[in-house]
């Protein structure tokens, strides 16, 4: 548990570090005007199988059962153009990984992972020896023949943005046009795409499902989408927090509402936002978090919410007429009518979300009478790491029994 207490200053320590696996960077490729890809180094079945069988178990801390990777992974850093939605389709320049299979076959499945909450600008998909969620991604799937796409985020990675930490629209697009760049990377790699899937973790798992809703409103097929410790409402995670705590809730937490407040006020352009949430006493110190600042000492990190946002917030009837609080009313992508497969993972005594919460979008499905969403329990044990580590080798296995 000291472990995930003191995950974020692991990932500020992690930012700026380059010690990939056979790291051979080369020179950027144009694959268009757009698009350019550059190959960052291989990931062979050796240091594969470590990440499975010692890396991700010491993390989670929790001994997985993983299918042992056949092939390597060659591992492209990508860089495109994009859009900010919120900003009237700005133009911006996004990164992201595509990891091919060394197979030679011409033809793989597809799989996108969103990633979680990170608290540096480089734990992405396209550093990925500074992720290790994307590391676990790329050793279970990518080891078996599946391409493996991540989007950075903006603000993330190799972007020149602010952090847009839960920013849906941007989110999404940012992972839309991954697969869209990864789709024309591949065509020119000769490689054709055979299945599409989907997936994420924590707020990952909460973008899959912004992300699912798009594909399916634009007619793009995804064979299944899973997701692993997803807060699929903003408002029910936040307001469950302020107003009723459990012993259990992690005090990293207080990191949820630092960079939803900035993000909010960067990218809907609502200037003062972030001060009239957090306390006069917390504000610079949050700032400094949402900036990335890797200077900032440990004992001045916020884990204590009560000292950190202003009182008023607690009050439930207060929080919902706020600005901020509007906007968390605003994020709860489950509530379309979903025609695609969905398998969502919980943990018993995971620290960032209550069980209700993570099964709330099946509920919600079944409350319409629809049955494409099932949810499982990861373990009474799981946490919200455990859960993620126990819910990729399980999409795996359906992922695989999909497509025979």
């Amino acid at each position: 548990m000291k472990l995930l207490t003191n995950c974020i200053f692991f990932l500020f320590a992690l930012v700026g570090t380059n010690n990939l696996w056979a790291q051979t960077n080369t020179a950027f490729v144009n694959a268009t005007p757009s698009i350019r890809y550059q190959y960052i180094g291989t990931y062979d079945v050796g240091k594969l199988n470590t990440i499975l069988n010692k890396e991700v178990p010491s993390i989670i801390e929790s001994k997985v059962n993983y299918t042992a990777a056949k092939n390597a992974v060659k591992l492209y850093r990508v860089e495109y153009k994009s859009v900010v939605p919120e900003q009237n389709n700005r133009p911006t320049v996004a990164s992201g990984l595509i990891a091919i299979p060394a197979t030679g076959a011409k033809s793989m499945p597809l799989v996108s992972y969103q990633h979680g909450t990170i608290y540096g600008d480089m734990g992405v998909p396209s550093t990925p020896d500074n992720s290790w969620e994307t590391q676990l991604m790329i050793a279970q799937f990518g080891g078996q023949g599946y391409v493996v796409i991540g989007a950075d985020y903006f603000g993330l990675g190799s972007s020149k943005e602010k952090d847009s930490y839960i920013v849906l629209n941007s989110q999404v697009q940012a992972s839309y046009d991954m697969y869209e760049a990864a789709k024309i990377i591949l065509a020119k790699e000769e490689i054709s795409i055979t299945n599409f899937f989907i997936s994420g973790w924590s707020q990952g798992g909460v973008i899959t499902m912004a992300f699912l809703e798009k594909l399916e409103d634009i007619g793009v097929k995804v064979k299944a989408a899973g997701t692993a410790a997803a807060q699929c409402d903003g408002f029910v995670m936040t307001d469950g927090f302020l107003s009723h705590p459990r012993k259990i809730d992690a005090n990293w937490v207080t990191t949820m509402f630092i960079l939803t407040a900035f993000s909010f006020e960067e990218y809907y352009q609502m200037p003062g936002l972030a001060k009239g949430v957090f306390t006069d006493e917390q504000y610079e110190v949050a700032k400094r978090v949402y900036m990335k600042d890797t200077t900032l000492p440990y004992k001045d990190f916020p884990l204590d919410l009560h000292k950190l946002i202003r009182p008023e917030y607690f009050d439930p009837a207060y929080y919902k007429q706020s600005a901020y609080g509007k906007l968390m009313l605003q994020m709860h992508p489950y509530r379309w009518d979903i025609k695609t497969p969905v398998h969502m993972y919980y943990g018993d005594i995971d620290q960032c979300l209550t069980i209700d919460l993570a099964r709330l979008p099946y509920n919600w499905q079944k409350a319409i009478g629809n049955d494409k969403v099932e949810v499982f329990s990861a373990g009474a044990d799981a946490t919200h790491r455990i859960t993620y580590g126990r819910a990729v080798p399980e999409w795996k296995s359906w992922f695989d029994a999909l497509q025979k």
